[in-house]
C-alpha cells in the first residue's frame, strides 16, 4: 500500500476546512457561535446555537459565524447551502481578517468550488492566514508547492512550510513532513525523522499517519518489524475511515497476521472498503465470498454498511470542524 496517497492533494485541501475555536487571531470574536451540525469536534464549553440565530450572527458581521455558515454550505445541509453561498460566507469572514475563512476561501478557489479555479486567490489567502500564524495556511502552501499548483513545484519550499506547520502542532502538516523524510523529497532522506513524525501525527489520530506509521511497523522500514502494532495502528486508521487501512485490516484478519485469523471480518473490513469507493481488495473479497456461508456474507455486509454510515458522519465532522 502507497504511502502517498492517490488523493492527497484533494484530501488534505478539503481537510482545511477549520476552525471552531482560535486564539491570537485577528477579527476573533468573544462570542463565538457554532452550529451544531459542523461542531462534533467543539470543545465541550463551546456554545452551540441553532441556525437561524448563527445567520443572524452572521448577517450582523460576525466573523466567525459567517466562517460556520461557509462550513455548512460546502457540507450543502439543507436546500438554501451551496457552494456559492460558502463562497460568499467565507469571502465576507476572510475580508475581516478571520484566518481559518481565508484558508476555506483558498481551498475553494484552489478545488473550484462555487467558482473558477485560481490558484492565485488561493496563494493569496493563503499567505495573508499564514502571516497570522494559522498552522493549515502553512500545511496547505506546502501542499500547493509540493504538487506545483500555482507555483513551480519545489520541494524544498513544501518542506519548509511543511516544518512551520508540523512546528505549529498541524497533524496533516506533520504527516506531510514525514512522508516527505520518508521520500528525500526537499531533504535529505531521513527514516527516523519520518517515524518520529508519523507518530506525532498518529498519536493527534490522524487517519493517514496512523496508516502510513502502521505500514512501517508491517513492513519493518524504518522500525522493527511489529505486526501487532501494525494491527493496532491500522485498525484506528481504519475506524478513523481510511479505506486503505481497512483494506490492510481485511487482509491481516485473512491471513491472521498481527491477529487471529477470521474470514468474516476480514470479508467486512474489505466490504468497507469498497462502500467507501476504494475497490483495491475487491479479488480478495470475492475470493473471501467463497469460502463464507451466505448467513456471514450477509452479516458482515451489513456490519460493513453500518460501519461506513457511522464513520462517514465521523470523517465529515473531521474535515470540517478543526
Amino acid at each position: 500500500m502507497n504511502r502517498f496517497q492517490s488523493g492527497f492533494w484533494r484530501a488534505l485541501l478539503a481537510a482545511a476546512f477549520a476552525a471552531s475555536t482560535l486564539t491570537g487571531v485577528a477579527a476573533a470574536q468573544d462570542d463565538q457561535c457554532s452550529l451544531a451540525v459542523v461542531s462534533r469536534l467543539a470543545a465541550k464549553d463551546q456554545k452551540v446555537c441553532d441556525g437561524t440565530l448563527v445567520k443572524e450572527l452572521a448577517e450582523k458581521g460576525h466573523a466567525f459565524e459567517q466562517n460556520q455558515l461557509g462550513i455548512a454550505s460546502v457540507l450543502a445541509i439543507g436546500r438554501d447551502y451551496t457552494d456559492a453561498e460558502a463562497l460568499k460566507w467565507f469571502t465576507r469572514a476572510a475580508e475581516k481578517g478571520y484566518a481559518p475563512a481565508q484558508v476555506n476561501l483558498a481551498v475553494m478557489y484552489a478545488n473550484g468550488w462555487g467558482t473558477s479555479p485560481n490558484y492565485g486567490a488561493a496563494l493569496n489567502w493563503l499567505h495573508a492566514a499564514a502571516a497570522q500564524g494559522f498552522a493549515r495556511a502553512y500545511t496547505n502552501l506546502g501542499i500547493l508547492y509540493l504538487n506545483g499548483k500555482g507555483v513551480h513545484r519545489d520541494y524544498v519550499e513544501a518542506v519548509r512550510w511543511f516544518q512551520l506547520g508540523a512546528d505549529a502542532g498541524d497533524s496533516d502538516a506533520q504527516t506531510n513532513l514525514a512522508y516527505m523524510y520518508g521520500s528525500g523529497l526537499g531533504c535529505a532522506k531521513d527514516l527516523s525523522a519520518e517515524l518520529a513524525w508519523y507518530r506525532k501525527a498518529a498519536d493527534s489520530g490522524n487517519p493517514l499517519a496512523e496508516h502510513n506509521l502502521a505500514d512501517m511497523y508491517l513492513r519493518g522500514d524504518g522500525a522493527a518489524q511489529n505486526p501487532a502494532e501494525a494491527f493496532r495502528l491500522f485498525q484506528r486508521a481504519a475506524d478513523h475511515g481510511h479505506t486503505g487501512a481497512r483494506i490492510m485490516l481485511g487482509s491481516m484478519y485473512a491471513e491472521g497476521i498481527g491477529t487471529k485469523r477470521d474470514l468474516a471480518t476480514a470479508y467486512m473490513w474489505l466490504t468497507a472498503a469498497s462502500l467507501g469507493g476504494d475497490q483495491r481488495g475487491r479479488e480478495r473479497l470475492v475470493a473471501l465470498e467463497a469460502r463464507l456461508n451466505s448467513a456471514q456474507v450477509s452479516e458482515a455486509r451489513e456490519r460493513a454498511q453500518q460501519l461506513q454510515f457511522g464513520s462517514g458522519r465521523q470523517l465529515t465532522a473531521r474535515a470540517l470542524a478543526q
